[in-house]
């Protein structure tokens, strides 16, 4: 091997330090991460989701609303209450000031034809509903919950390559300053790893913001807007769940809440029709009370029966309107397994490209962005290569490591859509290896 000059050997030195640190870094396994041993827990995935399961607001109101609707389902089905009144006549008569006393006038409204029965029916369908509403509510939240802790996961491993790519391109940066007041370096070489170390900063800047907003999204999406920003614990590169789409979608509208609401709606339309046709019926209004007719001074009984007569108003509108809403609501069924076979199909097709993406990389996209940056070092130590050719394909092997670490993250928050939508709750099934990821001050 034909000798080197001082600059080249420290630059092939530091070059081969930042391939090794970075390759390590993609699978959190920094050299200077403290070992577990060390390194207290970060919150997990399941704490996360056990805190929104506490705190979050929108499910507390879910919860509310079941029982607002059975509240509303038990006044549906209350019998009116009887009247009672006390009526006074012919108080100022010439025969004397006694008048015509009826006291008490008790009157009772008489229901018909089962509508209480039905009007209760109605409600009690809209309690089902309310309750089938919490669990959409609930698994909603759980998408979040994931999607943001995976989000998060991700950019924090992106910042500790970041970080160790910036130590050494810092160190790279000073040695190159150090051989050019020695006359052995060249200004154009200085000039690139200004640019290098200046393009990592910026990067990493970038996405500590992105991790701020990501936290601030997450904190307040499971209801706990101020807890302060702590690191997450976790592997990006765990096994993802397999999914089947054709079977996905036959369990999904099976089992979905919405395609269920739906068909809830159904019943409760039919119900509300029913109620709606029988509404003409009348009711019957009974009345019994004691009469003192203080002229004569006799002490009578009366009574009266009230019965409305349905001949202008026989509830036709209501009626019409109601056999409409079962048509709607049989169309709402169709409309929701529509709406569930789209975002199946929108999170299959995301959760398909990014795992294929993914397993492109890790098999072919690293291997040969690591392969070119080494068969690059040998050419610069054997003087047949410029080091600007050799920072080029550093750039490649840190960038390709990048990418890698954003298409598992897009790999997950697909797979996060879908354990949302088949109603998951143990999720990933095989629990996530967690590996330690340091903690940044903020």
């Amino acid at each position: 091997m034909p000798n080197l000059p001082a600059s080249r050997t420290l630059l092939t030195g530091g070059l081969y330090a930042l391939f090794f640190v970075t390759l390590a870094s993609v699978c959190g396994q920094s050299p200077n991460a403290p070992s577990p041993s060390r390194t207290p827990p970060g919150l997990t995935l399941e704490d996360l989701v056990r805190i929104s399961l506490e705190q979050n607001p929108a499910l507390a109101q879910a919860s509310v609303e079941i029982e607002i609707a059975r509240g509303r389902a038990i006044q549906a089905g209350l019998y009116p209450n009887p009247r009672v009144s006390v009526v006074g006549e012919e108080m100022g008569g010439r025969d004397g000031p006694g008048g015509i006393i009826t006291a008490p006038e008790i009157n009772q409204e008489i229901v018909t034809a089962g509508k209480l029965r039905l009007s209760r029916a109605v409600a009690d369908q809209e309690v089902d509903q309310a309750g089938l509403a919490l669990t959409r509510q609930r698994y909603a939240l759980l998408t979040i919950v994931r999607q943001g802790y995976f989000e998060i996961l991700a950019d924090q491993y992106r910042l500790e390559v970041l970080d160790e790519l910036i130590k050494l391109a810092t160190q790279s940066q000073d040695n190159a300053k150090k051989l050019l007041g020695l006359g052995e370096g060249a200004k154009p070489e200085l000039l690139q790893f200004q640019i290098e170390l200046n393009r990592l900063r910026a990067e990493q800047e970038g996405v500590e913001r992105e991790l701020d907003a990501a936290w601030r999204r997450l904190a307040a999406g499971i209801g706990a807007p101020d807890m302060p920003y702590t690191r997450l614990a976790g592997a990006l590169d765990a096994s993802v769940p397999e999914y089947d789409r054709e079977r996905a979608q036959s369990y999904l509208l099976a089992i979905h809440p919405e395609v269920r609401i739906a068909q809830v709606g159904i019943t409760r339309a039919q119900f509300a029709q029913r109620r709606a046709e029988v509404e003409p019926i009348p009711n019957v209004t009974v009345g019994a009370g004691y009469v003192r007719n203080n002229k004569d001074r006799e002490d009578q009984w009366m009574f009266q029966v009230e019965v409305p007569v349905p001949l202008f108003n026989r509830n036709q509108g209501a009626i019409f309107a109601a056999r409409a809403e079962v048509s709607r609501a049989v169309l709402e069924v169709d409309r929701a397994r529509n709406e569930l076979i789209r975002r199946l199909a929108t999170a299959f097709g995301q959760y398909a490209a990014a795992k294929k993406r993914a397993e492109r990389y890790r098999t072919s996209i690293l291997p040969d962005a690591r392969e070119s940056h080494r068969l690059t070092l040998v050419g610069f130590r054997g003087g047949r290569l410029e080091y600007l050719q050799v920072l080029q394909a550093q750039r490649a092997v840190a960038e390709v490591n990048l990418e890698y670490i954003r298409t598992l993250a897009d790999q997950w928050r697909a797979a996060s859509d879908l354990a949302g939508l088949l109603l998951e709750d143990q999720w990933p099934p095989v629990p996530v290896q967690t590996l330690p990821v340091p903690a940044r001050a903020r």
